[in-house]
């Protein structure tokens, strides 16, 4: 299965469970059904042939070499979640049942083809745009900010907070990745997909580390 129909099934199924209004072939301007907001797939390339704010970069050819492929998808849901809604339209979507509004939030699909096999990545999305250096891309994307930066309390790093897409590869090498998080990204604060050495920590003083930043990809989130 390509990149592009692993992510396009992926992106269906999920909108499914989410909400089948979602899924549905039509919307109007009461009910908008959410479309992909940003799709990219790239190739990786060294660093040092890093393009702005566009393409994918290694970091650590042994880990992400240049033959390795990745693809991220982002939705962008409308909707509102059951605890933001007033009664009446708390009402509606009960009625409607499967016609209702799919939760407001941000969905993220990863897929990675090619990097080293049978490893655990630590992935997020970052700030700032790849560039030639590892730190290029910033700290991470909060939807709150943490007053104390760099950011390693849980309260503020976590994956409801951020937005993680950690990953195992199986033995080519190959993984995917999703997650839904409750909110959207601000304008142009979220700029990139950052892959670490290894799995992300969730303890109290390290919380969000995940290691070396090996490779990055440039997306261009709403």
């Amino acid at each position: 299965m390509s990149l592009v129909t692993a992510a396009a099934a992926a992106l269906a199924v999920s909108m499914t469970v989410i909400s089948p209004a979602a899924a549905a072939p039509s919307a109007t301007a009461a009910d908008p059904s959410p479309n992909p907001t940003a799709f990219v797939l790239e190739r990786f390339r060294p660093a040092s042939q890093a393009q702005g704010d566009r393409g994918a970069v290694t970091y650590d050819s042994a880990l992400v070499p240049t033959t390795a492929v990745a693809l991220v998808a982002e939705l962008r849901l409308p909707g509102k979640w059951h605890g933001e809604m007033r009664d009446h339209e708390m009402r509606e979507q009960g009625e409607h049942g499967k016609h209702g509004m799919p939760p407001r939030g941000t969905f993220v699909f990863l897929a990675l083809r090619g990097v080293e096999p049978d490893h655990h990545f630590g992935i997020h999305v970052h700030t700032r745009p790849c560039g030639t250096r590892p730190d290029s891309s910033g700290p991470h994307y909060q939807n709150m900010k943490d007053p104390e930066q760099p950011s390693t309390n849980p309260k503020y790093a976590n994956p409801r907070n951020e937005m993680w897409l950690d990953v195992t590869t199986n033995s080519r090498g190959d993984a995917r990745a999703k997650s839904l998080v409750k909110w959207h990204f601000r304008a142009g604060e979220a700029r990139s997909v950052v892959i670490h050495e290894h799995g992300t920590s969730t303890h109290q003083g390290r919380a969000g580390m995940a290691g070396d930043r090996v490779a990055c990809i440039n997306v261009p989130f709403k």
